[in-house]
Formats: C-alpha cells, sequence, structure tokens
C-alpha cells in the first residue's frame, strides 16, 4: 500500500520533510538557548551588588566596557579639553542637553565625560565652565551609543559644538587625538545644590543592552514557540499527504475509483484495433 512512498515525487517530499523538521528544531532550540541566557543573565545581575556602590577602579581596569564592568565607577586623571553639548536628552520628563568634556589623560587619550545634565536648548542656557588643571574625575562607566540608544540624534546638520551620539566613531572626527571607547557620567557634578538654576544635574547610568528581560528576550521566546510550531506544521502536512495517498491507493484497489492508468491504457488499444 505504501509503495507509492518509493517513487520520484515521493522522494522530492519526504527529503523536504526529512531537512526542515531537523532544521526547525535547530532554530528553535537556538532561541530557546538565547532567552535561557537572557534569563541567567538577568538572575546573575540581580543578585550581584548595584555597579554604582562598589569601590572605585582605574578605567584601564575596566575597559572593554561589557555587561559586567558597565555601570561601574571609573577614576582618571587629566584635564579638560575640548567641550560638547549633546541635545535632546531628557531627565525626569523634562527637555534639555548632556554636558561634555573629553578628559586628556596623559597618555595623550581622551575620555568623554558628561558633567551633568541642562534644562532648554543648547546655545540658549549658560554652561557652567569646566574645572581648569588637572583633575581626578570618577563616574559611572558607560558604553558607546549607537543608534538604538534613547536619546541619539542621527539626523546630522548640528551647529559647531554639538554632538548627537556619544561614541568614539562621532568624536573621533571632531577632535585631533585618539578617544576610548567608553565614556563616564559624572554623580558629583560639583554643584551644592543641583535643584538650583543653572546647576548641573547628574546623569544616571543606564543598563548595558542585552542585560535584562527587555523586550528582546520575549521575542526570542516567541521565536522558539514559531519554529516548534513550524516542525509541527510539516510533520502533520507529511502523514496527512501520505494517508490521502494511501486512501487513494486502496480505493484504486477495491475498485470503488477507476484506475487511470489502466483506463488510458485499455483506451489505447482500443483504439489500435479499431484502426
Amino acid at each position: 500500500m505504501y509503495r507509492f512512498l518509493l517513487t520520484p515525487r515521493w522522494w522530492g517530499i519526504n527529503l523536504f520533510a526529512v531537512l526542515a523538521i531537523p532544521l526547525c528544531v535547530f532554530m528553535g532550540t537556538w532561541q530557546l538557548g538565547r532567552f535561557e541566557d537572557r534569563v541567567q543573565s538577568h538572575e546573575q545581575a540581580a543578585k550581584q551588588p548595584a555597579p554604582g556602590a562598589r569601590a572605585a577602579e582605574p578605567l584601564d581596569d575596566l575597559l572593554p566596557v561589557d555587561t559586567v564592568t558597565s555601570g561601574r565607577p571609573a577614576t582618571a586623571t587629566g584635564r579638560y579639553a575640548d567641550q560638547f553639548l549633546v541635545p535632546g536628552r531628557e531627565l525626569d520628563d523634562k527637555s534639555g542637553f548632556y554636558v561634555l568634556n573629553m578628559l586628556r589623560t596623559d597618555d595623550g587619550k581622551a575620555l568623554p565625560v558628561v558633567r551633568g545634565w541642562l534644562p532648554g536648548r543648547p546655545g540658549h542656557t549658560p554652561v557652567p565652565a569646566a574645572p581648569t588643571g588637572e583633575v581626578t574625575v570618577t563616574g559611572d562607566l558607560q558604553a558607546s551609543e549607537n543608534t538604538g540608544t534613547d536619546g541619539v540624534d542621527t539626523a546630522g546638520g548640528l551647529p559647531d559644538g554639538q554632538l548627537g551620539m556619544i561614541s568614539a566613531a562621532s568624536l573621533v572626527n571632531l577632535v585631533p587625538y585618539d578617544v576610548y571607547d567608553a565614556w563616564v557620567t559624572l554623580q558629583d557634578t560639583g554643584s551644592s545644590n543641583d535643584a538650583e538654576d543653572g546647576a548641573l544635574r547628574p546623569v544616571p547610568a543606564v543598563a548595558p543592552q542585552g542585560s535584562g528581560l527587555d523586550l528582546k528576550a520575549f521575542q526570542n521566546l516567541g521565536y522558539t514557540g514559531e519554529w516548534f510550531v513550524f516542525a509541527a506544521f510539516v510533520l502533520f502536512m507529511w502523514f496527512r499527504l501520505v494517508r490521502r495517498e494511501a486512501e487513494a491507493a486502496r480505493d484504486v484497489r477495491l475498485g470503488l475509483v477507476p484506475d487511470t492508468d489502466t483506463d488510458a491504457s485499455t483506451d489505447a488499444d482500443a483504439g489500435t484495433r479499431t484502426a
């Protein structure tokens, strides 16, 4: 009854099923592993003390920035150089901008330092001057921003002295020295009262991407279900086609429906005899 499975047409169907089902299972398992990794990293981060509560360490000891070192207090010594204003940044649902200064270290490389946040628009709000001389700063370490970071301006066309994205790739074209692929945000802005007019307000550090149960984690879980459903659908359709083909072969054998191949041969023989 199932000899039709050895026909050329069914060889193609069988090959498709044999390749598609393991592929769907593999992809579903991979997506499930990605979700479990995110859950594990979230649990590990929850067990560890808050990054900002740890003791400050030298900047070079915490680089490169990853999910473990992001948010850790880092110290660096140098002199403030170029200053940039980063527009379109919100704090406590208020629109404003970051004040960023480049800290030239002894080795000549510069660290972007966000000294604080001010409400209003760049160029219309007075900015407190940066300290002069050699300074040692302690700030929460952050990874370079990218196009997916909240508040980033990728449209371009900003006035001189303004910066749309805090990253080494953006700054290296604006300053004549090397830049660290990281930045720090100061929690001590040097103001006695951060609520007073014109005082810099500290910018809180943000959690690194991929370190918690965010939307991407649940997307991985959704993709897991989709791949397993695809595998079950392929298997279901294969069994359904086999069953329908077997039923058709049984009906032909019992004479319930005419065998098209036999009828075609009989008609051909009759036509030959008539001729």
